[in-house]
């Protein structure tokens, strides 16, 4: 039973660690394509494609590895999230598709540049808004009997996923415009600043209303973060939070350039980390525990060990990706 449960807790951060890559990597490209409309067309809207145009499918690999992880390691959530969310995931997969033939169409159908413009926007939020949602409808909480889903189609769509989806593109849009600010120049640069602004004061709020929310969906949310032992284990989060969200609007206010990318991906940071205090360790919310939904260890054993030889792989020529293109671009897409 020691091996069992030492390795389905493995299970849960190698899943809760793909996922929290593809935020942090796939999530500021996303939030260059929402914010797109606002860019102004032809140079800026260029320098802005360029500037993720090197890794930007390199980052959804941790997609796949996260959603296959999860069929692999926990195939009992697996089959209860996606019923579930099953209109969320579709739409997040055709926003993601469109996304990615517009990125390459607008190069070489200029002829139908703005409707491939829109297609890119409209894709990035679909899918933004799409997996925020997913999260809402997890955390407000899946039907499940007999070891299946048992509500129906619509149950997702409620006041408070389209709240966590709000949210999801408001972070996605901050992490977009603070991408752009360390990576463009001149006007492009002045730009993202200000829509760097108006974004993180948007996820601030976003996430204050979404956090204060929870505590009134479960009374065993609302135990973990206001009730002794474990609100002194849970307080760190949103103190720390607090700090660098006073940090990232001084670093935008003195016209840092690198700053406010990283303390950005440190509110996501925190932000999964407020999600792992609220949700453990349950898989599906009061429903399912990890151990629950665990597959065999047999299983388990023989994933970890390709996880252990393919993961290294995948960050050292991901890591090697953004070191090459490091940099800033213009809109001939030069670093």
């Amino acid at each position: 039973m020691t091996a069992n449960f030492d390795l389905t807790v493995i299970w849960a951060f190698i899943i809760a660690f793909a996922v929290m890559m593809y935020v942090v990597m796939d999530g500021f490209d996303l939030g260059i394509g929402i914010l797109f409309p606002s860019f102004q067309v032809g140079e800026e809207r260029d320098a802005a494609m360029n500037a993720i145009a090197p890794v930007w499918d390199g980052n959804e690999t941790w997609l796949v590895l996260g959603g296959g992880g999860l069929l692999a390691a926990f195939p009992l959530a697996y089959a209860v999230v996606l019923p579930a969310t099953y209109p969320l995931i579709i739409a997040m997969l055709l926003g993601l598709v469109f996304r990615g033939v517009a990125f390459e169409f607008r190069w070489r159908d200029p002829r139908h540049r703005r409707f491939w413009d829109f297609a890119f926007c409209g894709g990035s939020f679909v899918a933004a808004l799409s997996q925020g949602m997913v999260l809402g409808a997890l955390l407000q909480g899946i039907t499940v009997a007999d070891r299946a889903y048992a509500g129906s189609w619509f149950d997702w769509l409620t006041p408070y996923t389209l709240l966590t989806g709000l949210g999801t593109v408001a972070g996605y849009a901050l992490l977009g415009s603070c991408w752009l600010v360390w990576k463009t120049q001149g006007r492009g640069q002045d730009h993202a600043y200000r829509l760097a602004r108006y974004a993180a004061f948007a996820t601030l709020a976003l996430m204050a209303a979404v956090s204060l929310y929870n505590l009134g969906l479960h009374p065993d949310y609302r135990a973990r973060w206001l009730s002794m032992p474990a609100l002194a284990f849970a307080a760190p989060v949103p103190i720390v939070t607090g700090i660098l969200a006073w940090q990232l609007i001084r670093a935008l206010a003195k016209r840092r350039e690198a700053t406010p990318f990283w303390l950005s991906l440190g509110l996501f940071l925190l932000g999964m980390a407020g999600l792992g205090v609220t949700i453990w360790p349950y898989v599906v919310p009061n429903a399912l525990t990890i151990w629950d939904a665990a597959a065999p260890e047999r299983s388990q054993v023989f994933m970890l060990v390709g996880v252990a030889i393919i993961m290294p792989v995948i960050l050292a020529y991901t890591g090697w990706a953004y070191w090459v293109f490091r940099g800033k671009v213009d809109a001939d897409g030069y670093h």
